[in-house]
């Protein structure tokens, strides 16, 4: 009897650790940013996307996103921001415009996009698109930037076989950071990484995610590489299509740097979002992305449950 308690116990305790998560969507959107008001700069046909949300030092949340289809000169592009008080505010005030392409530094005219922000060692540092670099800025209270000039210019990496190199977001896997980024060299579009050990210097690119049920050889099957840790699982949200009909893909594994290539191993349902961020606050798991209809940004909560 002593024994078949214990082999119970033993595959519980197996079934345990091999119990593998999948994100719920609670539903409960509301919106936090909109289509501002560019004055000057301001177009009929401007559109808020790839954004960054934070918390800065004074408790405020801080978001900027990327506004495209502006009168911008050269791609059309540049960050405006929002704050909020809590998370839970509807309709966050309007910031104005906080970044614009910096020529003089090297990058793209109306280039800018897809800022990602981390909190490191009491800084803010952003990682950015210029359209075919990943740049760096940094802030000590999560509110003002500045570029920070590595030889120069503020480019971290960037390569030109790669092609429109952007959409960077940055964690902490094994020891060693990982900045997850796409580029779509002939229109093929992929999910690119490098490593650091310390966020300056980076590794060659390695391709992790590519291809499978969506197809390849298009821009948009591949964008907005967002990559959360839970468990032993890292899991991969990549989105597919903006829009009314919007639709990010996930998929699950054990290696943070193989989410594979030309197949679905590791894929394992779809959301209807676009270019969505996740954070964890006060026990509480977010969901921040686009609204359908490309006309701002909204908030939501989702759960981690058991997926058999």
């Amino acid at each position: 009897m002593l024994l078949i308690l214990l082999c119970c116990l033993l595959l519980s305790i197996s079934t345990q650790a091999q119990e593998h998560l999948k994100p719920v969507l609670h539903e409960d959107w509301w919106q936090i940013a909109d289509n501002p008001d560019l004055d000057t700069l301001h177009s009929d046909e401007q559109q808020p996307v790839d954004f960054g949300i934070w918390q800065a030092a004074d408790g405020t949340w801080q978001l900027w996103s990327c506004i495209r289809k502006t009168k911008e000169i050269g791609r059309t592009r540049l960050f405006y921001g929002w704050e909020g008080e809590t998370l839970n505010q509807e309709h966050w005030p309007g910031q104005g415009i906080k970044m614009r392409a910096d020529t003089s530094l090297g990058e793209h005219p109306g280039g800018m996009q897809a800022p990602f922000v981390i909190n490191q060692d009491g800084k803010y540092l952003m990682f950015y698109g210029d359209w075919n670099r990943i740049c760096l800025a940094e802030s000590t209270d999560g509110k003002r930037f500045n570029r920070k000039l590595i030889g120069g210019d503020p480019a971290l990496f960037g390569d030109l076989k790669e092609t429109n190199t952007r959409d960077a977001m940055v964690i902490k896997a094994d020891g060693k950071w990982i900045c997850y980024y796409v580029a779509h060299p002939n229109n093929d579009g992929a999910i690119y990484a490098r490593t650091s050990h310390d966020l300056l210097q980076w590794s060659e690119s390695k391709i992790v995610s590519y291809g499978g049920h969506v197809g390849k050889g298009k821009l948009w099957q591949a964008e907005c590489p967002f990559v959360v840790k839970m468990g032993a699982d890292y899991f991969l949200f990549r989105t597919e299509k903006y829009g009314e009909d919007n639709k990010t893909n996930i998929y699950r594994s054990p290696d943070p740097l193989d989410f594979g290539i030309d197949d679905d191993r590791y894929f394992i349902g779809s959301i209807p979002v676009a270019a969505p961020e996740f954070f964890e606050y006060q026990d509480t798991w977010y969901i921040a992305c686009l609204l359908p209809s490309l006309q701002g940004v909204r908030l939501g909560k989702l759960s981690w449950e058991a997926d058999p």
